[in-house]
């Protein structure tokens, strides 16, 4: 089976010698936000493991090396380090946080054991006399920075320089010009750090010289090249969820290949309250694409039927979706290729790219796909942040009411359902859901959110109703912001808006007497129940 964009051999390159910043990953819960925080200076930036060797960074060719922060010390037995090698390669690198710690203790430089750390904001002063070439002279000489370390640099390597400093880290920035390495202690990639987003570009396009040409414009250039070249004449099936992700996936291959493309919409049984009717509509009137609408649901009933483990769940789900394109392609028996809107958070949590991060889930966009499958993939969305899949929908002149619809999971409403999946709990789902995003509608909270929607758990309980007694199930209410699904934090709904949430459900959906928030953020929790 072939991969995708970025994925696969035979499609793995680039239209030109776009500048790329390689983001080290040191275990750090803000690796994805640096990434992204690069390229919201239009520089394109990519995750890679630790364990990467200089020769694999030599053959990425980049122009920059961020090496992340990490909860380890690195006076830990098995504490990641980073091939020495790197250090003498010229490629400008920047060090945060646990990345600037190793940079001392690699290099020759000391990193004090068990001082007393500094959690939160910090202010950090210029050191008088030093003259340093991270810090431009127009920022303040103290600054708010934020800091999450234990231990803490007490001197530098030879050849380098310390130009700024803390109360608790004698030693917030080490420079050495010559040999461009820069390190600092802090967190310049969150909003708490004020002035760390000017650090960052001053970096990146002064010290670095990388060119600011990531932009949605230059990837829809790139890929539409990048799919003509794979496709070529050939015929290509783009698989619609209902989600914003197909929709932009759809899109661009479209810009790319007109008519050669064709869009098959699976109603899988397991989408929400008139969903389908919409997209069908949505699809048609919006984009002008040759559109087939399969209605498979008592497919997927059948080949759920009996099963309850999530994981099981999701394959039966993936293959199922694909053998149906397999069989329905409405005529469009030539066709070779598969459009899907996998994203770079499902390629990291499904394995990472280089599959060396634990598995969160197998995301039906990557992990649920047949090995016997005969077509091969194309993901022009691969390399994208959510947030960067909504501009360049905009970018390539989608409604907003498709760009900023909630991100919906390719399974569907079988992941909002635990246990077994049948029709009977997809209808009660299916009308309490409907209420949940309604209501967070009429409360102007949709762009607030990232998502919103109701879960159907596999227990029921005891309530009165109607002086009654009643047995059935409990409905819970899932509500979370974030800005790319990498991390996430429930969200704080009004008690009034959660009341009506309550009292709709309950009153106007059969089977359910009872109502929960979940008030769970990820970490430790996924926003998905399963």
């Amino acid at each position: 089976m072939s991969l995708g964009v970025f994925g696969a051999a035979d499609y793995d390159h680039s239209v030109d010698q776009r500048s790329t910043v390689l983001v080290v990953d040191f275990g750090a819960q803000y690796a994805q936000l640096i990434a992204r925080r690069v390229r919201e200076h239009h520089v394109y930036s990519e995750i890679v493991p630790h364990t990467i060797t200089a020769a694999e960074v030599a053959a990425k060719n980049p122009s920059a090396i961020i090496l992340s922060g990490g909860p380890k010390s690195v006076h830990v037995e098995g504490a990641p380090r980073l091939d020495p090698a790197v250090y003498d390669s010229g490629v400008p690198i920047l060090g945060i946080c646990y990345g600037a710690q190793l940079i001392a203790h690699q290099l020759g430089g000391e990193v004090g054991r068990g001082s007393r750390g500094e959690y939160g904001r910090a202010q950090m002063a210029r050191i008088a006399d030093s003259k340093s070439t991270l810090l431009e002279s127009d920022l303040p000489d103290v600054q708010d920075v934020w800091m999450s370390h234990f231990d803490a640099i007490s001197q530098v390597p030879t050849g380098f320089i310390a130009t700024a400093s803390t109360p608790d880290a004698p030693i917030a920035v080490l420079e050495n010009a010559e040999r461009c390495i820069w390190g600092v202690q802090y967190h310049p990639e969150v909003v708490h750090t004020p002035h760390g987003a000017a650090v960052l570009k001053h970096f990146l396009h002064t010290l670095a010289n990388c060119e600011p040409s990531w932009t949605m414009g230059s990837v829809i250039e790139e890929q539409i090249t990048l799919v003509r070249a794979q496709v070529g004449n050939k015929r290509v099936i783009c698989g619609l969820s209902g989600g914003v992700d197909s929709a932009v996936a759809a899109a661009l291959v479209h810009r790319a290949i007109g008519s050669q493309l064709t869009c098959v919409y699976v109603d899988t049984g397991l989408m929400r309250k008139g969903e389908s009717d919409q997209v069908v509509e949505t699809f048609k009137r919006n984009m002008g694409i040759e559109l087939i609408h399969v209605d498979s649901g008592a497919k997927f009933f059948d080949g759920l039927k009996g099963t309850t483990e999530p994981e099981a769940k999701r394959k039966i789900i993936g293959e199922l979706f694909v053998r149906v394109f397999e069989q329905h392609t409405g005529g469009v028996t030539d066709a070779e290729f598969l459009v899907q809107g996998t994203l770079y958070p499902d390629v990291i949590e499904s394995g990472g790219s280089d599959g060396t991060a634990a598995v969160i889930k197998s995301h039906h966009n990557v992990g649920g796909l047949p090995e016997d499958m005969t077509l091969k993939l194309i993901e022009p969305l691969r390399a994208l942040f959510k947030d960067e899949v909504r501009r360049l929908g905009s970018e390539l002149g989608l409604p907003d009411e498709i760009v900023w619809r909630q991100p919906f999971p390719g399974p569907g409403l079988g992941v909002r359902i635990i246990g077994e999946v049948t029709p009977e709990k997809v209808a009660i789902l299916q009308e309490a859901d409907a209420i949940v995003r309604e209501e967070v509608r009429l409360a102007g909270l949709e762009r607030e959110i990232w998502q919103a929607f109701a879960v159907l758990p596999d227990i029921r309980s005891v309530g009165v109703q109607g002086d009654e007694r009643t047995y059935a199930y409990p409905i819970i209410i899932r509500a979370v912001t974030s800005d790319d699904a990498m991390t996430a934090d429930w969200a704080r709904l009004p008690y009034d808006l959660l009341e009506r949430m309550s009292s709709r459900i309950i009153n106007e959906v059969d089977g359910v007497n009872r109502v929960a928030y979940d008030i769970t953020s990820k970490p430790p929790g996924t926003i998905e129940w399963e």
